[in-house]
């Protein structure tokens, strides 16, 4: 029974995909064997002798064998099942089929050859095991030499039984005797059972020997990558599992192919800076390090829910109550942030996230800011940069004073943005559109915002309209002084139908399944825009 044990490696096998499997080995294999069967069935009809092959005992063994094979498929399709069950439908599947395969070769003629048929048939079930199962070469040894165990006894019975006067015509065996005629062919089977065996037990051990690699390959620290659910300018986002803790987990991987030396340090910025926040609206980091190949990441929680321009996109314009529920929190996440000295400088949609309706507090629709790899920190009133000859942000959505004097931005820098992203959640629309980069940063420097009430559908709230604008003024002074007043100014909105917990509900479960169909981004990573201006040409490069 050692063979059914569970096996150390095998336990690091993922269990449903050894499942799906050793279900895919019995399908095929057994639908192989019955195209066989469906080959002498027609040959036979063709020849009108299907009266004899129904009488021959061998065809219905033939068709028990597949159908032994097949009941692997049918145990292991569907459910979930433990790996030590998955195991022993795989194992008693295959020696079954074996046994019933070598009955079926007691029905066959010695003229015919039964050794090199049955060498023909278990031969490819092993092998066909060792390309389908993953599977330690050891494993795949013991099967084999169990299949053998029954084979070759099986081989050297059969042909003891030779009638010597059938095989007049061959010189080389005629003055033999049967029993050393069965040693000859049961060693003749042996060796190339042997051969098959050792070939099977090599490709198991190698492609185990692969998937162990990959499995290795995708683990990072304590975290194993699951599954790609964004990628942007700067790194891939994969769901990940921690390998003792069961919290849901997402690992941010930098890739430096793409972005270089600029993006390695924004990287290293955004997981330093928002290892920093502790509060319910900013995502939380739980640990970052180095692969063994030197690759930059950092785990932080998993967050099931959708960007904000994919709702847009996917959904139309938000209600001006579900603007003013989502602005509350981005305005007390910026509180925290500018508190602790950090202004984000890169506040868009695809920074800003909606999660599925969970119960915290009366908040069933919570908002999780991300994407700090742009963020400046502020020291007594000043701002630290280490270079200041470098614009950097989404264009559709940076402040005037980031595009011309990105030296001089201030938490207010934070709140256009944010002014930005509320007329685009009311509106569908950027607040200024352009063929070229160029083009839209010189709307953000020159331009007057259309009036939201011109593109919004229905009634809006001339309060929340003014608050919006006054955001988006091109003078820091003229918008609200900080993320608190700003914070303040939305609290004392008062002709505003509120976005309740049970109108999040509804939608999420209207629209969820929809949206997260529609696309598998997750957290997302959008690029940013970096340009170094060259104080010597006088151009930006």
């Amino acid at each position: 029974m050692a063979l059914l044990a569970q096996s150390g490696p095998i336990a690091s096998e993922d269990r449903s995909f050894l499942q799906r499997r050793v279900a895919l080995f019995g399908l095929v294999s057994g639908s192989l064997y019955l195209f066989f069967l469906g080959f002498r069935t027609a040959s036979a009809a063709f020849g009108s002798g299907l009266p004899l092959l129904f009488a021959d005992p061998s065809y219905w063994w033939h068709l028990a064998g597949a159908l032994v094979l097949l009941v692997i498929w049918l145990l292991c399709r569907r459910g979930q099942h433990g790996v030590s069950y998955i195991r022993a439908v795989e194992s008693l599947g295959l020696l079954g089929a074996a046994f019933v395969f070598v009955v079926m070769g007691t029905y066959i003629p010695l003229v015919a050859r039964p050794d090199y048929i049955l060498l023909l048939a278990l031969g490819c079930a092993l092998v066909a095991r060792a390309l389908y199962v993953p599977s330690s070469g050891r494993r795949t040894l013991v099967l084999g030499l169990a299949v053998g165990a029954e084979l070759i006894p099986a081989i050297y019975v059969l042909f003891g039984r030779i009638d010597m006067a059938q095989w007049k015509a061959f010189e080389e065996i005629a003055n033999l005797t049967p029993r050393v005629v069965a040693m000859n062919v049961a060693a003749n089977t042996t060796a190339w059972w042997v051969i098959t065996v050792v070939m099977s037990t090599a490709a198991s051990q190698v492609i185990y020997g692969l998937r162990r690699d990959v499995r290795d390959a995708k683990q990072l620290g304590q975290y194993r990558l699951e599954e790609k659910i964004g990628e942007g300018g700067m790194g891939a986002i994969y769901r990940a599992k921690h390998a003792m803790l069961r919290r849901p987990t997402a690992v941010k991987l930098f890739l430096p192919g793409k972005s270089g030396a600029v993006g390695l340090r924004h990287f290293e910025m955004e997981v330093q800076h928002t290892a920093r926040l502790s509060h319910p609206n900013i995502i939380t980091i739980f640990d970052y390090g180095h692969s063994p190949d030197g690759l930059f990441y950092y785990a932080m929680e998993y967050l099931d829910g959708r960007a904000l321009h994919e709702i847009i996109e996917g959904d139309g314009a938000m209600n001006a109550g579900r603007v003013v529920h989502v602005l509350k929190q981005v305005a007390a996440a910026l509180v925290h942030a500018h508190g602790e000295g950090l202004i984000h400088r890169d506040i868009k949609p695809a920074n800003i996230m909606l999660t599925l309706p969970h119960h915290h507090g009366r908040v069933h629709e919570l908002v999780k800011l991300l994407g700090f790899g742009l963020v400046r920190e502020v020291h007594g009133g000043q701002i630290d940069l280490s270079r200041t000859d470098t614009v950097s942000g989404t264009p559709q959505y940076m402040s005037p004073e980031a595009i011309r004097s990105p030296s001089a931005v201030d938490g207010r820098s934070d709140l256009y943005s944010v002014g930005a992203v509320a007329y685009y959640l009311l509106t569908g629309q950027h607040v200024f559109t352009g063929s070229t980069v160029v083009e839209v940063c010189s709307h953000h420097l020159h331009s007057t915002p259309e009036p939201l009430k011109e593109r919004v559908s229905g009634p809006l709230s001339a309060e929340l309209e003014a608050l919006i604008l006054r955001c988006l003024e091109k003078d820091p002074a003229a918008r609200p002084a900080s993320a608190l007043d700003f914070a303040a100014a939305l609290d004392h909105l008062t002709d505003i139908d509120a976005w309740s917990p049970e109108a999040a509900l509804t939608w999420w479960t209207t629209h969820g399944a929809r949206l997260r169909n529609r696309s598998s981004a997750g957290q997302a990573d959008t690029e940013v825009l970096t340009v170094e201006m060259n104080p010597r040409r006088g151009a930006w490069n």
